[in-house]
């Protein structure tokens, strides 16, 4: 069965999702979606992909593809996505699904709506150890959930891991909030609650969170990007089985490149869950290794990416996770992160 795949958007991520879906046999990479004609015919010649539109509408109107993968900006997620939708397109979607609950949850309706596969890139879902770990915790080693701790810490403002962010665009409008950036919460946040919370195998129901945004230049500006993006963020989670825990994501986390943390802790056992340069790693104390705390490494065997499970969801052979929905039900959660760090740091129900 081979799958005509639409790639929306030419980004950075674009390439990746390019290179990623070009490696899975069966898959067509049919054209592409920019309205930057440079942008759009460089992609589209160094992918071997012989057409390219300027907008959603005009590949519509030629209609030659079964799916798409969207790598728009984030504020463009939802107006998108919303007429593939319609038109009955399955889609991969980048993180986060959009910019608020609501477009969020209409999203996740139209897509319930249309009968298509529907996922969103929540990347470190791909992680074997973490895949491993919610593994463990469904079945019942670690009893009943008490508390976690969660993080991710990059340090791009402090470090060129990537790029100089104060001269480059593509780093520069992440903090800014007029170029749909929701900092470093919607960026990064996104991941590391539902790295927390998937392993948990719960839902979070209240957070308390406060949020930060940092001098980093003259004015606060440069050039056209006013830098009022948040930078740092520390929350305060209870999951639906009471467990609390405290998530913590920052871009000012000297010596951590990109780097993902948590421990879960039950009645019966503790895990530890890390993705630290580039390396999946899970440790456990469970069973009569809790009574000496003893912590074991556990191996993990490895998992499909994410662009591997869209494509096999289309033709039926494995389930489309993480879908629309769960998508929607984080942005839900960040919306009211948002919305406690304005009061102060207020507990709110999710």
């Amino acid at each position: 069965m081979t799958i005509r795949l639409l790639i929306l958007g030419t980004g950075g991520m674009a390439r990746n999702h390019a290179e990623a879906f070009a490696a899975i046999s069966g898959v067509e990479l049919v054209a592409g979606v920019d309205p930057r004609p440079e942008a759009r015919a460089a992609f589209c010649a160094a992918h071997g992909m012989d057409r390219g539109f300027a907008t959603v509408e005009e590949a519509l109107d030629w209609g030659g593809f079964d799916a798409v993968t969207n790598v728009t900006p984030d504020a463009v997620h939802c107006a998108t996505t919303l007429p593939l939708l319609a038109a009955g397109k399955h889609v991969l979607c980048e993180k986060p699904l959009a910019t608020n609950e609501g477009d969020a949850a209409r999203m996740a309706a139209a897509a319930v709506s249309a009968g298509v596969v529907n996922m969103v890139n929540l990347t470190y879902r791909n992680g074997a150890a973490l895949q491993r770990a919610a593994e463990v915790v469904a079945g019942g080693a670690l009893g009943e959930i008490r508390h976690f701790e969660a993080s991710y810490l990059q340090s791009w403002l402090t470090q060129p891991a990537w790029g100089d962010w104060r001269t480059e665009p593509q780093w520069l409008w992440r903090l800014s909030s007029a170029h749909g950036s929701k900092g470093v919460l919607g960026d990064v946040g996104i991941h590391i609650l539902d790295f927390a919370s998937f392993a948990a195998g719960q839902e979070a129901v209240e957070v308390s969170a406060r949020l930060a945004t940092f001098d980093k230049a003259e004015g606060g500006q440069i050039g056209p990007y006013v830098l009022d993006a948040n930078d740092s963020a520390t929350m305060q989670v209870r999951l639906a089985g009471g467990a609390l825990g405290v998530v913590h994501a920052s871009r000012f986390a000297t010596g951590h490149l990109n780097d993902l943390r948590l421990r879960l802790y039950g009645t019966l056992g503790g895990l530890e869950v890390s993705y630290e340069n580039n390396l999946s790693r899970l440790r456990a104390c469970l069973g009569e290794d809790r009574l000496t705390a003893t912590w074991r490494e556990v191996d993990c065997p490895p998992v499909p990416t994410v662009y591997q499970r869209f494509i096999a969801a289309i033709r039926g052979e494995a389930a489309a996770t993480p879908d629309f929905a769960r998508g929607a039900a984080l942005q839900r959660l960040l919306d009211r992160a948002e919305q406690s760090a304005a009061t102060g740091g207020q507990s709110l129900a999710v």
